[in-house]
């Protein structure tokens, strides 16, 4: 057994107790491995372990590292592997174009024009580009995201659009080790979540996501709803940005 693969079961293991602790099925959490900076070897060790979900920061490395990990699986052994590519980075005007190109997710749209800019850039040969919105629940100027009161004019805005489904909300809180404080920002992203599902009825299966919790408060965000739990660290070791690296 790899390394990777060892730690890959010591997170799966954490998300079944956290799911269990507060009686919800483990399977209603999906395990993002969050793959930035690691190489080529790392996420195919992760794949043999069976994580098939992948998430990338940066996009220029994400392009090239996506065409890479197709070639490396191009044999009989993994003709039946599937993966899911998440771009969880800033996303610039500039940007959306190979993101609505090469990505199956798109955690961080923060602004109309971004998902307008999706939605006409991803190819129609595609299936629809699942989005979230991110939102800025601390109100913190250094972060992207929607504030908390535009969340429902912002998901109106762009739920109709063609070649995108809307599938919930995304955030990156504030950090904290105060365990009470980590879980009322995930319960305000989930009372966020369930206003906007009665807000539009019409949407409201298929908003049923929301994109919360790292390695540092995983536990706190699936106590409050998280269905995606975002881990790098603890799946690759430790991360090391490259002072070239740009988004």
């Amino acid at each position: 057994m790899s390394l990777i693969s060892h730690k890959l079961q010591t997170v799966q293991a954490s998300i079944q107790a956290a799911a269990s602790s507060v009686s919800r099925h483990p399977d209603g959490v999906a395990l993002l491995a969050v793959s930035k900076t690691f190489g080529v070897d790392a996420i195919i060790q992760a794949i043999v372990a069976g994580q098939r979900v992948f998430g990338e920061n940066y996009l220029q490395e994400a392009v090239d590292k996506i065409a890479a990990v197709k070639t490396a699986l191009a044999t009989p052994q993994y003709a039946d592997i599937l993966l899911e590519w998440h771009f969880i980075g800033p996303i610039q005007s500039n940007k959306t174009k190979p993101i609505a190109e090469h990505f199956d997710w798109a955690h961080t749209v923060d602004r109309e024009k971004i998902a307008q800019r999706l939605s006409t850039q991803r190819p129609v040969s595609l299936p629809s580009l699942n989005i979230c919105l991110q939102v800025n629940i601390s109100g913190e100027a250094s972060k992207s995201g929607v504030a908390p009161s535009a969340v429902l004019d912002t998901a109106r805005a762009i739920i109709g659009l063609p070649h995108l489904t809307l599938r919930g909300l995304m955030v990156i809180p504030e950090p904290t080790e105060d365990e009470q404080k980590q879980r009322a920002s995930f319960r305000q992203m989930r009372e966020l979540l369930q206003q906007l599902q009665s807000a539009l009825p019409r949407y409201a299966t298929q908003l049923d996501t929301l994109s919360m919790g790292m390695s540092a408060d995983m536990t706190a965000a699936i106590a409050e709803g998280a269905t995606i739990v975002r881990v790098g660290g603890a799946i690759f070791g430790q991360r090391v940005k490259p002072e070239s690296q740009v988004g």
